[in-house]
């Protein structure tokens, strides 16, 4: 018998071995990428060169803006009223223009610098405090209130209580604040409908504090608020969003059925704050959900946080855009200048270098296309180093955009919001500062 046919299958055998790797190898070489700006994006570039504006800049854009606030508007179930996250929109001209498309005048406060911010800004704002404060922080917010006379914090603030231990601190302060003349302090109950970050998780343990409420006359019950982030997340596999929306409800109905029957007539739902929802979860919701608001506030901005399923009709409208001062058309790394080429033929997109005004934000870059970091150099808040291929088209004191992951602490690190419409900065508004 011939060993022919054996050879041959060892021969292919042989070569399919070699010629794995090689397979392999080309199958990860990266395929080169890169691009200019589109029209969009020239016309934005444009409008900041021609409002001197050659630094990194926070830039919203009205249009996108617009539509986004449409769209919460469209979707909201009309029995709730909307909450504005000021936190993820921390300027008060950019709260101005929410609270004007919308009609509301109530706001969701993360920070004690920002409360007394809003409250001698807005005095008319109804504020829920969206975090449990120290109770140090809380009793700041009092002391430097003096220059806001018109608001009523008795009247307008919820504050928000996850814990006894953090009731009986509050206390105290509510009776000072009593013995000093004013109304009883309104408190609102942190629940944990499914993220677990924190909350009373049951109807008995909130109906053991609001026993506690009713026999302390220097405080009084105002609502609930459940926070539930994690619905937007949940795997199909778990079940998907809707039915972890659900879920949280039903916890959440749960604990408004047990105020109803201890308060009896004193329950009044219209005037109590029965507070949920979130960006990426408030289209799931519908008149029959237990809650009278709904809070909402990067979704009208829509970092790449958000890019989520349930937001998949409201559009960018935050970019971040800085100047690029040096553009070369090699990659040198220090001590590694020989392995250039090498570099440059395996990953085309390393062939050229970018060092841009600022940078490592919390942000993704959207153009122009076939930008990347690079993993060797890293990162600098000073000359950000960017990599791309021959086809970039990218060339200095052009400008590369940025699209951050959140708005809540991102848009604090640029000064002014640089106001885009129309294809011109057309506003600029300044934002929070972090302390006070």
């Amino acid at each position: 018998m011939s060993n022919q046919p054996v050879n041959r299958r060892r021969r292919a055998l042989l070569g399919a071995a070699l010629l794995a790797p090689v397979a392999a190898a080309v199958a990860l070489k990266p395929r080169e990428l890169g691009g200019g700006h589109n029209e969009a994006f020239l016309r934005m570039q444009t409008a900041l060169r021609d409002a001197g504006l050659f630094r990194p800049t926070l830039v919203i854009d009205r249009a996108s803006l617009l539509h986004n606030i449409g769209r919460l508007k469209a979707n909201l179930p009309k029995s709730k009223h909307y909450r504005i996250v000021a936190k993820s929109l921390p300027s008060l001209d950019l709260i101005r223009t929410v609270r004007q498309l919308t009609g509301t005048d109530r706001l969701m406060v993360f920070h004690q610098p920002f409360l007394n911010l809003v409250a001698k800004q807005m005095p008319d704002a109804s504020l829920l405090v969206g975090k449990p404060m120290p109770i140090g922080a809380a009793a700041r917010f009092f002391e430097h209130l003096t220059d806001a006379t018109v608001f009523d914090p008795a009247a307008q603030v919820d504050w928000l209580i996850d814990t006894t231990q953090r009731l009986q601190e509050y206390r105290d302060l509510a009776r000072a604040n009593v013995a000093a003349g004013s109304a009883p302090m309104r408190v609102n109950l942190e629940l944990d409908i499914g993220l677990h970050r924190g909350g009373f998780r049951t109807a008995e343990a909130v109906a053991e504090v609001i026993q506690v409420l009713k026999a302390e006359p220097s405080m009084r019950f105002s609502g609930f608020m459940g926070y539930e982030a994690h619905a937007s997340k949940m795997p199909g596999i778990l079940g998907g969003p809707q039915k972890a929306l659900d879920k949280a409800m039903a916890q959440y109905s749960s604990c408004v059925d047990v105020a109803r029957e201890l308060l009896g007539s004193d329950f009044d739902p219209d005037a109590l704050v029965l507070n949920a929802g979130g960006s990426s979860t408030y289209e799931l919701y519908t008149d029959a959900s237990p809650c009278n608001e709904v809070s909402m506030g990067s979704g009208l901005v829509m970092p790449t946080d958000f890019d989520k399923p349930t937001l998949a009709d409201h559009r960018p409208a935050a970019y971040i855009a800085t100047p690029v001062l040096k553009a070369l058309d090699r990659t040198d790394l220090p001590g590694l200048e020989s392995m250039t080429g090498l570099f440059s033929s395996w990953d085309p997109n390393a062939a050229r270098t970018f060092y841009t005004y600022g940078g490592y934000w919390h942000a993704d870059t959207v153009s122009p296309p076939g930008l990347q970091h690079n993993a060797i150099w890293g990162h600098s808040t000073n000359q950000e180093m960017l990599n791309g291929s021959a086809q970039v088209q990218l060339a200095v004191d052009d400008f590369v955009f940025y699209r951050p992951h959140q708005s809540e602490f991102v848009f604090l690190e640029f000064g002014d919001i640089a106001v885009y419409a129309e294809g011109r900065i057309v506003d600029s508004w300044p934002v929070f500062s972090q302390g006070a």
